[in-house]
């Protein structure tokens, strides 16, 4: 990212990375670095206010460590509000590991992967994410207790957090059309791993006509098979003559670009960060008439699933909880249309409302 020769040289003041902690209000990072086995990785601690912070690891080939930091940076911040919004005791945090899932992992890799985590003495709870399997997580917990989505407890989130899209993209389709009925609705799913999947499973048998896209051609063509899905081409997807947008690979594909070739009418997937510019493009959705589900807000299933893991809750609670989504979602629209502000920013507010409240009752007498 940048190097440092001599001390003197460095004004502290004005090191980029610190620049950027400042920006989004970060807590801590840590750089972790091992020659060993590979391991490159970034752990952000975004907020603590709330609990300890808790949020996914993802293993991406990121092209530089420049990227790599603004994305943990982005979607630490992310999880806090996440956290926030869903009513959970949780602060948000992230962690990205540079490099290839399909051909980089290690069990050495994970467990001094978990050491790092281990060094943070609690203050942030990991779990899986992009790249990670509940595996993955089981050799990181050799290292560490703080770790979530272990086999045999709660496990993979990925049922839970498709849940989770699925009623809030009900609740949007209530407002926008008149019924949260999704039957015939035409909905473009971008990106169908194990989150991507089960929620075309869950469009497919409500009688939903499914658009699908992926890097892995293996996975499209199972999604085709398996679900009747029509596979369409990476850069088509926005093009595609659809209701609902489903984003839910990586972020920031609701950009200028995108904003001109999409033809839906509601914006609800699982993906972090959707909006390449909060401010920008969640007001551009805004003027287009089209409903913006907050990706935070909407895809917290996952964190309700750790969640109740470490409070030792139920399965059933989790998915009663990710439910709860559908009023989330409802509550958002209805207050961004009442007062006339996009949806990003009320959700943003509505979880930095709870913060705030919060932080006061922690006060020490």
């Amino acid at each position: 990212m940048f190097e440092v020769k001599n001390i003197e040289d460095t004004n502290l003041m004005e090191n980029p990375v610190i620049a950027q902690m400042t920006k989004y209000n970060h807590e801590q990072l840590l750089f972790c670095n091992d020659n060993a086995t590979g391991l490159k990785a970034i752990i952000a601690v975004h907020n603590t206010v709330l609990g300890p912070a808790l949020g996914g690891t993802r293993m991406w080939p990121y092209a530089n460590e420049v990227e790599a930091l603004t994305d943990v940076l982005r979607l630490s911040r992310g999880m806090t509000y996440k956290n926030s919004i869903s009513g959970l005791n949780l602060g948000g945090g992230k962690a990205v590991i540079i490099g290839d899932a399909r051909s980089m992992k290690s069990e050495a890799l994970f467990r001094r992967f978990g050491k790092f985590v281990e060094s943070l003495g609690g203050k942030y709870i990991t779990a899986e994410d992009v790249g990670i399997s509940p595996i993955d997580m089981t050799w990181v917990s050799m290292e560490t207790n703080h770790v979530v989505g272990l086999p045999g407890k709660s496990g993979d989130p990925s049922p839970v957090t498709a849940h989770g899209v699925y009623m809030g993209m009900k609740a949007a389709a209530k407002i926008q059309f008149g019924s949260d009925s999704l039957t015939g609705k035409k909905v473009a799913v971008q990106g169908v791993g194990h989150v991507g999947e089960y929620l075309v499973k869950s469009l497919t048998k409500e009688g939903a006509k499914v658009f699908v896209t992926d890097i892995h051609e293996p996975t499209l063509k199972h999604i085709a098979n398996t679900y009747q899905a029509e596979v369409v081409g990476l850069n088509e997807i926005y093009d595609v003559d659809m209701d609902i947008y489903a984003p839910c690979a990586l972020g920031a594909t609701v950009n200028d670009d995108t904003l001109n070739r999409l033809k839906c009418s509601i914006i609800a997937g699982a993906a972090n960060n959707q909006l390449q510019n909060e401010i920008v493009h969640g007001k551009l959705v805004m003027e287009k008439g089209m409903i913006y589900a907050p990706d935070f807000a909407l895809n917290a299933g996952g964190v309700i699933n750790c969640y109740s893991e470490v409070k030792g809750l139920s399965a059933e609670w989790a998915m009663q909880k990710a439910e709860e989504i559908y009023g989330t979602i409802e509550n958002i629209v209805k207050r961004s249309q009442a007062e006339h502000i996009p949806t990003y920013a009320i959700a943003n507010k509505m979880a930095e409302e709870r913060i705030e409240s919060i932080g006061k009752v922690k006060l020490p007498l």
